[in-house]
């Protein structure tokens, strides 16, 4: 017991002098090198072999050389400063942004507009991976508190936890229906109109849902649920397939047309959607993900819906790699 709480008494700093007298030869000369005095190097030595329990060195008339255990810790030496000179690499490619692993995680929605997010910053890192996680808004919660991510796109702030957020897209909620339905005829529909329709929702708890009721509770209008699904693709193939009629991100028609579909043009719609990236108000950014934010809100600044509409879906979009990723 005693012997281990000696050795927990060396330091990187002892091992380094022992290191650059064996290098030397001289105690005098690694003190030169490292701009110390030689008694001070042989104090650190002296403390070094006594945190061991062993002679570092043998005497040989003028000249030194390392003892049996002196050479097998050159050795053990030789895998640390190894092992820290390849961390201190990977430190300086960390802030240097050269190669890293950004973690972002987002509502299963948000894969219509992350794709635009990341195209050119992957230009401009290459050699930065990504790992993106979709989930709902009960799967993004947990994420955030368990610190899973570097940051969350999100399209409602949290109230769950204090947080820093960013807004940096807006978007339409809009109402879609087989081109066949009889209301696909209609210039102008009231919001009444919808009333007794049969709806394919989102499920419960999602913040499309939620806005979704809101509206029509603010009118008073009653719609029949028909179906719930909490993945926008199937969503829109129920709605073509004529099983009835939904509300979706307007990106999620325009960037994957389908003449099966039509936006309908309902009283007090689009609902107006604002996208925000946020992350716990006492996180401590990593330089890659306070990178990434930055470029973020700067292209942010006048995107239009032109721009996001040429976004292909993220399950068929490659920015490095996407680990995990839910199709939804």
């Amino acid at each position: 017991m005693r012997q281990e709480l000696m050795l927990d008494q060396a330091t990187l700093y002892q091992l380094k002098i022992f290191y650059t007298v064996v290098k030397f030869g001289s105690f005098t000369r690694a003190g030169q090198e490292l701009f110390l005095s030689q008694p001070a190097v042989c104090m650190q030595v002296k403390k070094l072999a006594q945190a061991l329990g062993l002679s570092l060195f043998d005497k040989l008339g003028k000249n030194i050389s390392p003892s049996i255990a002196g050479q097998e810790l050159i050795a053990t030496c030789d895998k640390i400063f190894n092992t820290m000179d390849k961390f201190e690499d990977k430190l300086a490619d960390l802030q240097t942004l050269k190669q890293g692993t950004l973690r972002l995680s987002g509502l299963t929605t948000a894969k219509y507009i992350i794709p635009l997010t990341l195209g050119e910053f992957s230009q401009r890192y290459p050699d930065i991976d990504v790992s993106l996680k979709l989930a709902n808004h009960s799967g993004i919660a947990e994420r955030m508190m368990k610190n899973l991510d570097d940051l969350y796109i999100v399209s409602e702030i949290p109230k769950f936890i204090e947080v820093e957020s960013f807004p940096f897209f807006r978007d339409e909620l809009v109402v879609v229906a087989c081109s066949r339905h009889p209301l696909a005829r209609e210039k102008k529909i009231s919001i009444h109109q919808l009333a007794n329709e049969a709806f394919i929702m989102r499920e419960i708890g999602s913040v499309t849902r939620n806005q979704v009721q809101n509206i029509l509770l603010k009118y008073d209008v009653k719609v029949r649920v028909k179906m719930e699904s909490n993945n926008d693709e199937m969503i829109k193939s129920f709605v073509a397939d004529g099983l009835g009629i939904s509300v979706l991100p307007r990106q999620c028609i325009i960037s994957n047309p389908d003449n099966e579909l039509t936006i309908l043009n309902v009283e007090d719609f689009p609902i107006w959607r604002q996208w925000y990236m946020v992350y716990p108000a006492k996180k401590h950014l990593s330089a890659l993900a306070k990178t990434y934010l930055q470029y973020l809100l700067e292209i942010s600044v006048g995107c239009s819906e032109v721009e996001m509409s040429n976004c292909r879906l993220i399950s068929d979009y490659t920015v490095h790699s996407y680990n995990d990723c839910i199709a939804a």
